[in-house]
């Protein structure tokens, strides 16, 4: 642990953060560039005076809790979280499972598609971030845990025509190709190993598509979801990939002009509210 790196770095990084930055008033009496060191404490869940002596180099080796709300607090990229390791003694460990840790600046996005519903997928097909008018189109994932958030778990032990969507078989086949792909690239994870274990037990479509040993998908560029209240809309699919975080931000738009253009803008309206409420 180098602590009076560690103190320099971490003291760099409070000061380039406005107040605005992470939702806190500037105030009129401010004396220090960026943060307090209390403002940082408080966003990274720990006591003023620990943060307080990381600062002046005099606190022990922070553990890997600790440096996580740290990372958090500070913003930190992923290169400056890596480093922050480095410096605490503790290097970055290598993932074990998909990563559900959802880029801010991915997060900014979504709040910025008013008028498309997006979503972030992890390599193990849960959703792990949503806006407003995915949750619409869609459901409200806020309010299902985290097991009932998962996309494979749902169309092959659940409902299977998901959310109504026109092309669940495929959903279905691309789905089973890239677990497989996933699970090679994580045979560690217990949360993957017991998605199949469920999954086997539990389909016998899953079981015949996971011993046929296939991985490659079939990209579906457009997508009908039958919604209850707004009835069928019909969007373009578009999906990125995350690569550094190995998730996959799927965006969903209409065609302007389109009767299906009008239903997202209604459900940007309806949101997850009662629908009985809104007649």
């Amino acid at each position: 642990m180098d602590r009076q790196e560690l103190a320099g770095f971490l003291r760099s990084r409070r000061e380039r953060i406005s107040p605005a930055d992470v939702g806190l008033p500037a105030g009129r009496r401010r004396r220090t560039p960026g943060l307090r060191r209390e403002e940082v404490a408080q966003l990274a869940f720990m006591s003023t005076e620990y943060y307080t002596r990381l600062e002046q180099g005099r606190a022990p080796r922070p553990s890997r809790e600790v440096l996580a709300g740290l990372a958090r607090a500070l913003r930190l990229s992923d290169a400056e979280r890596d480093h922050l390791h480095h410096l605490a003694g503790e290097p970055p460990a290598p993932p074990t499972g998909p990563s559900r840790e959802v880029r801010q600046s991915i997060l900014d996005l979504l709040a910025r598609l008013p008028q498309a519903a997006a979503t972030v997928i992890s390599a193990g097909f849960e959703v792990i971030a949503w806006n407003d008018l995915a949750a619409a189109l869609m459901e409200d994932f806020s309010a299902l845990p985290r097991r009932d958030r998962n996309l494979v778990r749902k169309v092959f032990l659940g409902n299977r025509r998901l959310y109504g969507v026109s092309d669940a078989d495929t959903f279905a086949r691309n789905s089973a190709r890239r677990l497989r792909a996933t699970v090679a690239r994580y045979p560690d994870d217990p949360e993957l190993a017991g998605l199949i274990r469920d999954l086997l037990a539990g389909s016998a479509e899953f079981r015949e598509l996971w011993e046929s040993h296939d991985v490659s998908d079939e990209p579906t560029m457009v997508k009908t979801f039958r919604h209850p209240v707004v009835g069928p809309i019909t969007v373009n699919c578009d999906v990125l990939d995350i690569a550094d975080r190995d998730q996959r931000l799927v965006i969903y738009t209409a065609v302007p002009g389109s009767p299906s253009e009008e239903g997202l803008r209604l459900l940007s309206v309806i949101g997850t509210q009662s629908m009985e409420a809104v007649g």
